[in-house]
């Protein structure tokens, strides 16, 4: 399979993991199962997905060979839903690192994976597609890493126009990992993300460098060329570090001695696009050495750091927005007065991700307040209720402001139940409420505040009690449906008499005027 503009954001693993005595911060979610699992020989424990969404239906894997993560997943068969969301706790301005993790394992019957979208937010984030990986018998992840711009963090999954309409999106496991403050923070975080696109160890042949070797729970892949292998003879202490990379990813690197070393890395070719650079140094040498290993470094021919003395004490050079298209080349040219070549231990480059919209908070928490007082809202009333514009909930329009509002809610016919919460009041920029054609109960609520309500639906439900007086206070509504209740008392004066109304409140109900 030709590789695409989103596999670059695509990263392989292989079923083997390390020996780790510890949980990192954060959470690790096995999705689909019913209880924790935990890695044999690590000690690393997931739990359950249940309370994280409420949408989807699990399925189980019959293979004895996989990681017990891998066993189980959820996957969303329902059509009509614009995404499929986790909702997550989360602190309001904390950097989290959030990876997805993907085994087809045929669960539908099929022999490819579906492809679909995957939703950060009110961004989307990248396309799904593992069908590679999966034929080479790999599991998938992505990665991305961002600042939580409220107390909550949605992961979604969507459809698109290459998911086939016999398959569903799925998920095996998604990790939530609270970062340290310090990490990446020369990206502007309030408008941008970071996307993994290669984090890897020069020279490594073992396996992946993780947890508890990297606090962070970051993966860092081995990567291996042709250029001469060297070990460190020194131990480099990274706290003070850039990123704060582990210190064993310094124990090799490669080299070319006293010559240019050239390095082709990432080896899959990228979308021309901004990515944050940061390359990792150190001498490999005994310390207390007294010649200088310094060289400059390039990045597909343009100078990305001139003349840097790299010591046994490691150093860090990084970009925060470095232009890359196609195969990426780093070039190490030795200093004439250097005896020894250069050398490289491990990098890491990120994607620049420019944040899409965000509906304003109160205007979410409204939403997510009317969706629990309903008792079977459509099922893709989690996540951001504006953003992406094409996956935003299901009868909700919005404002093309900076933070989005909802102006327009229409649920006709859709066969609710519940209440509905008082806390409609607040949906301020609120144009056209339709709620007509369920089974809705229980009072009406005041809406003193929605001062833009234009029209108003509230027929064929079950709603009862007195018709709010506040509805004859609102000067731009024009049009109240409110037949088929089972409302009484008296109609408000206010609305009787007002001029140019469209008011239906029969038959049904047991009004007065």
């Amino acid at each position: 399979m030709s590789l695409s503009i989103f596999l670059v954001w695509l990263v392989s693993i292989p079923f083997l993991v390390h020996s780790v005595p510890d949980q990192p911060t954060g959470l690790l979610i096995t999705c689909g199962s019913s209880v924790k699992q935990t890695i044999p020989n690590t000690k690393l424990t997931y739990i359950p997905d249940d309370g994280f969404t409420f949408v989807g239906n699990r399925s189980s894997l019959n293979n004895k060979d996989l990681l017990p993560i891998l066993t189980t997943l959820r996957y969303f068969p329902e059509k009509t839903a614009r995404k499929y969301c986790y909702t997550f706790q989360a602190i309001k301005g904390g950097k989290y690192l959030v990876r997805t993790i993907y085994y087809y394992g045929g669960f539908d019957g099929g022999k490819e994976p579906p492809v679909f979208d995957q939703i950060i937010g009110g961004t989307k984030w990248s396309v799904v597609n593992t069908t590679e990986d999966y034929a080479n018998g790999l599991t998938s992840y992505y990665e991305v890493i961002l600042v939580a711009p409220a107390k909550t963090l949605s992961v979604c999954l969507a459809r698109n126009n290459h998911t086939d309409s016999s398959t569903s999106p799925f998920i095996s496991a998604i990790e939530v990992l609270s970062l340290d403050d310090s990490l990446y923070n020369s990206t502007d975080f309030a408008k941008y993300a970071l996307v993994t696109v290669a984090r890897s160890t020069f020279g490594n042949q073992e396996d992946i460098i993780s947890f508890p070797d990297d606090p962070q729970y970051r993966l860092w892949q081995p990567f291996k060329d042709n250029n001469t292998v060297v070990s460190s003879q020194s131990v480099v202490s990274t706290s003070e570090f850039w990123n704060k990379p582990p210190a064993k990813a310094f124990l090799t690197a490669i080299t070319s001695p006293g010559k240019i070393l050239e390095v082709q890395w990432p080896p899959v070719p990228l979308p021309s696009s901004k990515y944050h650079i940061s390359l990792y140094f150190q001498d490999n040498r005994k310390p207390n050495t007294n010649t200088w290993r310094v060289f400059s470094v390039a990045v597909n021919g343009k100078t990305f750091y001139s003349n840097l003395n790299v010591s046994t004490d490691g150093v860090a050079v990084y970009s925060p927005e470095w232009p890359l298209s196609g195969q990426t080349q780093i070039t190490m040219i030795p200093d004439a007065k250097s005896p020894d070549g250069p050398l490289i231990n491990a990098g890491e480059i990120y994607q620049i991700l420019p944040l899409g919209g965000r509906t304003l908070t109160r205007d979410v928490a409204v939403m997510e307040e009317l969706a629990r007082s309903f008792d079977n809202p459509p099922p893709d009333w989690t996540g951001d209720p504006c953003f992406p514009e094409e996956n935003s909930w299901t009868g909700v329009t919005c404002s093309e402001d900076e933070m989005a509002r909802v102006v327009s809610l229409d649920l006709t016919n859709l066969g609710i139940s519940g209440n509905l919460s008082p806390s409609i009041d607040n949906l301020t920029a609120l144009h056209h409420l339709w709620l007509g054609g369920n089974q809705i109960s229980g009072s009406i609520p005041e809406m003193n505040s929605l001062a833009r309500l234009e029209t108003l639906h509230l027929e064929k439900n079950n709603f009862t009690g007195p018709i709010p007086k506040s509805f004859g206070k609102l000067r731009n509504l024009r049009e109240i449906f409110l037949q088929n209740n089972s409302l009484d008392g008296p109609i408000p004066e206010e609305l009787l008499g007002k001029k140019g109304i469209n008011l239906q409140v029969s038959p049904g109900n047991h009004l007065s005027a």
